[in-house]
């Protein structure tokens, strides 16, 4: 299956020309050491790695959790499960990186049940099945719109919450940070929460090895004072999240997507 969806993601590469584009004009932008034909091989390479990742989010419909976690070896899960038995809330930042939906699934064997915060999708029908398939091991998805309220009681009740940090946000809705040296507008809601609430904060990723196995990663958790100056305090913790993202992407570049346009959003130029 994961080769079926290789092999389907570089001819999805091959056609999409306009994506490709976008994905290879932030390589070069990210890595301007790169040759271009280093540049070129990682941007198909996305594809490839997306194409399997869509499929193997097809092949896990349906299957249990325990089936999932069998294909999975996992790091540092002894933070979640330290902070949960404690009565800890935890706020568990995360990346398009991988497969996270897989992570967020399989997981919860080991540490329990995770609110997700996530964007519906623009399609209905696809969305109702991936909110099927994200709960299907008994998760729950909180809708961005009306998640503020859910978030906080789920924290409160010593429960998990992952959010995806690696967006492009409106000004509105963000603040400006630096990835891979560019302003990037980002989500301070995974700082915001943790600075109100005194959750644990756990980094998690999960990436595709090789073997086709899955290498999940928790942590370690970051520990980030207070100095009672809220919105320095929520910017430089945004800043610091970012910069483990940017870590991550660094290691693996390949299973990051850079297909979306991450720098879109940009800082209005002062007269």
């Amino acid at each position: 299956m994961l080769a079926l969806g290789r092999r389907l993601g570089r001819l999805w590469g091959a056609l999409d020309r306009r994506h490709l584009a976008i994905a290879e004009a932030n390589l070069r932008a990210a890595f301007p050491e790169w040759d271009a034909a280093r540049v070129a091989a990682t941007a198909r390479g996305v594809y490839a790695h997306f194409g399997a990742v869509m499929l193997d989010l097809l092949w896990m419909e349906g299957r249990p959790a325990e089936e999932l976690l069998a294909l999975a070896d996992l790091e540092g899960v002894e933070h979640l499960q330290r902070a949960r038995a404690a009565g800890r809330g935890v706020v568990a930042p995360s990346a398009h990186l991988g497969n996270w939906e897989v992570q967020a699934v399989a997981s919860v064997p080991r540490v329990g049940e995770i609110a997700v915060v996530a964007r519906p999708l623009d399609n209905p029908l696809l969305d109702r099945r991936l909110v099927s398939l994200r709960a299907s091991s008994g998760n729950t998805v909180i809708y961005k719109q009306k998640a503020l309220a859910q978030v906080l009681r789920t924290i409160r009740n010593g429960g998990i919450v992952a959010i995806l940090i690696d967006q492009n946000m409106q000004a509105s809705d963000g603040i400006f940070v630096r990835f891979f040296g560019r302003p990037a507008c980002t989500t301070t809601v995974a700082a915001a929460l943790a600075l109100k609430t005194g959750c644990a904060i756990v980094p998690v990723r999960c990436l595709l090895q090789p073997s086709g196995r899955y290498r999940m990663r928790y942590g370690p958790p970051v520990e980030w004072p207070r100095t009672g100056r809220r919105d320095a305090d929520i910017a430089e913790l945004t800043q610091h999240l970012t910069a483990i993202v940017e870590g991550w992407v660094r290691e693996t570049p390949e299973q990051w997507l850079w297909l979306h346009r991450r720098w879109k959003t940009q800082p209005e130029e002062r007269a």
